[in-house]
């Protein structure tokens, strides 16, 4: 049974940056292809960034394209999310995602494996 655990979240002033990270136990990372939702109050849950196992293939929402970066470490088990110049809107609890397929998708319900997250608070 794969593990996610995410640390990282906090209080980040508008324009600021702050990392996230992902690491995994109980499974074969490099067999995972991994991602990152997004879940505000009162907002459904959105897809942000993924990653195949390789990290060949990344993807990301429009919303943060360009000023989020996913990427992995398969030697220490662990996917990050580097959030640079974060705005308000970026405001929400941040859950990790892991699933066993090579594509990536957007759909929360596809992934195995699933995060309890971190809060992410953006001060303007």
């Amino acid at each position: 049974q794969v593990q996610l655990a995410e640390s990282g979240g906090g209080l980040v002033q508008a324009g600021g940056s702050l990392r996230l990270s992902c690491a995994t136990s109980g499974g074969t990372f490099t067999r995972l292809t991994m991602a990152w939702f997004r879940q505000a109050p009162g907002k459904e849950r959105e897809f942000v960034a993924g990653i195949t196992w390789n990290g060949v293939t990344r993807t990301y929402s429009d919303s943060v394209k360009g000023r989020f970066t996913i990427s992995r470490d398969n030697a220490k088990n662990t996917v990050y999310l580097q959030m640079n110049s974060p705005r308000p809107e970026d405001t929400a609890v941040y859950y990790c995602a892991a699933q066993t397929y090579s594509r990536i998708s957007y759909v929360w319900d596809e992934y195995n494996y699933r995060g309890q997250g971190t809060q992410v608070t953006v001060s303007s």
